[in-house]
């Protein structure tokens, strides 16, 4: 717990002026739907100047308030390969970015599929992520947000998730739950998202993570979410890299091909060098794919 603390203090300071607080909240009041008992206890790991958490036990969400809301949301869940989480550079540092445009930025610690804490590894992490949306939009009066300018974002495996919440709203993942509180984000933004478990573009280990080595043709075509969009689905923003070794660049493509097709509105940007897992920062051009993306939510 000590090194949370710091964590956040360490947030707090280094950006004074955007940020009014950063709190860490438990995703659920009670018992976390789906879980069991287990020995295995959350891992934070330091190295190379980041931090990594894998094995997560109890959801939360860290909530970072600029001094000025503006009242859009945004949830980010960072990506991993659904084996880890990158919450740094695909958490904290773009949560305290949104700020600086007056956006309250929510980032999501999202449990991992893993057979032995939960009865069905497949629906946990969208069980975290609906409960996500829940718990925003039930509360975004008394924080002082618009209900309806509520946005899901997901980087690599996070982009699977947060697709999979675009698209997936109308089911909820957790059955016994009676809250009836909409789980449609309002809009989605998705970066070198993995997109599809179609064999030739899939990233393996997250679709191995997620469904198992020997998953039906069923749960494939279930979570190959380019498949899955409909006319109700949110906006989309996308952004990917030409050469991206991991995540094909593929997935966005026909991601944003689904978005045309249904008439959602849709907004990509290719660039040609990045690779995977650039977070902010893709060193290979001057331009700012998060400058876009400030300017296509003032549409929203």
């Amino acid at each position: 717990m000590r090194s949370k603390i710091v964590i956040l203090v360490f947030l707090f300071i280094s950006h004074p002026v955007f940020a009014q607080s950063v709190i860490e909240i438990p995703l659920y009041a009670g018992p976390v739907p789906g879980s069991k008992e287990s020995a295995i206890k959350e891992q934070v790991i330091f190295g190379n100047g980041v931090v990594r958490i894998s094995s997560v036990i109890l959801p939360t969400l860290t909530k970072y308030t600029p001094v000025n809301p503006n009242g859009i949301a945004v949830i980010i869940c960072p990506g991993g390969g659904y084996s880890r989480l990158a919450i740094d550079h695909e958490g904290t540092e773009v949560a305290k970015l949104f700020n600086e445009s007056g956006i309250t930025a929510f980032v999501l610690k999202y449990r991992l599929p893993n057979d032995s804490i939960m009865t069905d590894k497949t629906v946990g992490p969208l069980q975290d992520a609906q409960q996500a949306i829940r718990m925003v939009r039930a509360k975004a009066i008394a924080w002082g947000l618009n209900p309806l300018k509520i946005g899901i974002m997901g980087f690599s495996a996070g982009g699977h998730l947060a697709s999979t919440v675009a698209t997936h709203f109308k089911t909820m993942a957790d059955i016994n739950l009676k809250d009836t509180t909409s789980v449609r984000p309002d809009f989605a933004i998705l970066i070198y998202p993995v997109i599809s478990f179609n064999d030739s573009i899939t990233h393996k280990g997250s679709k191995l993570n997620l469904v198992g080595k020997n998953p039906s043709a069923e749960l494939v075509a279930k979570f190959s979410n380019e498949l899955q969009v409909t006319k109700d689905c949110p906006p989309v923003f996308l952004v990917h890299a030409g050469d991206d070794g991991t995540v094909p660049v593929e997935n966005s493509i026909r991601f944003y091909q689904a978005c045309i097709k249904n008439k959602i509105p849709a907004e990509m940007h290719l660039y040609p060098g990045g690779g995977h897992g650039f977070g902010l920062h893709n060193k290979t051009t001057g331009d700012k794919w998060f400058d876009r993306l400030a300017n296509w939510i003032k549409e929203r």
